[in-house]
């Protein structure tokens, strides 16, 4: 990302101005699998530490996992991996949201997916309104 991009555009990562701020106020606590570093710094208006999130890509919510919004949003008064307890054998990890991508579902019939839907089988007879 050029110097330019740095300062003016927000979605394509942390700014300039972010990043500086991140630097001179910010400690790291952690990092989550999908690389986005959680920073804690300083005290907001209510007297709550201010936390905060420089995304590993672009700027997209939905690939903070949920034990990691919760501490962003102060539920969690330490780091997930100090207060939660480990993942059960049968959770799934966590995935973003796909929505819009190549990897959203696709049922068949859908154009994306080549358009062809199976054939009718015959068990579905058209509502008729003079039908008793």
């Amino acid at each position: 990302m050029g110097f330019l991009a740095s300062i003016f555009t927000w979605w394509n990562g942390a700014t300039f101005g972010t990043r500086r701020f991140t630097k001179r106020h910010g400690k790291s606590v952690g990092k989550d699998p999908a690389g986005n570093a959680y920073y804690q710094g300083g005290v907001d208006v209510y007297g709550k530490p201010r936390r905060w999130v420089i995304y590993a890509g672009s700027n997209d919510a939905s690939v903070v996992p949920p034990e990691w919004h919760a501490w962003l949003h102060g539920q969690l008064a330490d780091v997930p991996d100090a207060v939660l307890p480990p993942a059960r054998p049968w959770q799934k990890p966590y995935d973003m949201n796909v929505t819009g991508t190549n990897r959203a579902y696709r049922p068949a019939g859908a154009l994306e997916a080549g358009g062809k839907r199976a054939a009718a089988t015959g068990d579905y007879e058209a509502w008729s309104p003079d039908a008793a």
